[in-house]
């Protein structure tokens, strides 16, 4: 099992949640897709529930609420980042043509948030690592499997993700179309996520995103339970080389990936 037992390595997809319009609501029905078990938050967290897979946990789900002045967060899978100081993450991303939406803000002891758009539009968030550093079990079904940005201008985001958290990226040999592999200082040789020109594969209304995939032990059993909960399926399972996957929307509209491993 690839439990994990240490901070991740600075610019490593780390954590995913979902700021949900109904959060009870969603937890119920990512338990039943996933498997998870996770109960509301204390108040001083905003009801925030950690999401947990054999105990470990996964995700998190939090209930859709704006501080003063901002607009009310879109229900969304969240990507967060790695980072040893959030704060200087943050200057770096703004140095890099990157905006800063919310924070950074210090989670109690857990550790400091924000949120941000990379220079292509893209949302992501970084996690600055105290007590908590993120998912403890990954790349086993009902866990995260992996996570990339799609945007229109590829040379843009590889060079605002190399500027702001320290990834460099290279053409993914396997991929049919341009796709760079994200990789850590600490290990050049095994990407922490992807980058992929979304120009040929999404309608040009569909703006810069991150998106999340959940690694699944049987992806039509998945498929079927998420459509009889309210889900929509927006691309019908197709292999890949990495495995079997598919492209779904939970019942508020929320993206996401499902993928069942080759192998």
């Amino acid at each position: 099992m690839p439990e994990i037992n240490e901070p991740y390595a600075p610019g490593t997809p780390c954590w995913v949640d979902l700021m949900a319009q109904d959060q009870a609501a969603a937890m119920e029905f990512y338990g039943r897709l996933f498997g998870w078990g996770g109960e509301v938050g204390p108040p001083e967290f905003g009801g925030y529930a950690v999401m947990e897979k054999n105990g470990l946990p996964v995700a998190g789900i939090g209930a859709a609420m704006a501080p003063e002045g901002h607009p009310e967060p879109p229900h969304a899978w969240t990507t967060y980042l790695s980072s040893d100081d959030a704060d200087e993450t943050a200057a770096r991303i703004t140095g890099a043509g990157g905006a800063l939406l919310l924070g950074p803000d210090g989670v109690g002891t857990l550790g400091r948030m924000l949120l941000a758009s990379d220079s292509t539009g893209a949302v992501f968030g970084v996690w600055g690592h105290k007590d908590f550093f993120g998912a403890r079990l990954v790349n086993e079904p009902g866990s995260v499997i992996w996570c990339d940005c799609n945007t229109r201008d590829l040379p843009a985001a590889a060079a605002f993700y190399r500027a702001a958290l320290g990834l460099e990226s290279r053409q993914v040999k396997e991929a049919p179309g341009p796709y760079l592999g994200l990789y850590t200082a600490a290990d050049p040789n095994r990407p922490v996520g992807g980058v992929g020109d979304m120009s040929e594969r999404f309608p040009p209304e569909v703006p810069a995103h991150w998106m999340t995939t959940f690694a699944v032990a049987d992806i039509a059993a998945t498929v079927a339970t998420h459509t009889a909960g309210g889900g929509t399926v927006v691309q019908e399972p197709v292999d890949t080389p990495w495995g079997e996957s598919a492209g779904l929307v939970d019942p508020w509209g929320a993206h996401f990936g499902v993928m069942q491993p080759a192998g």
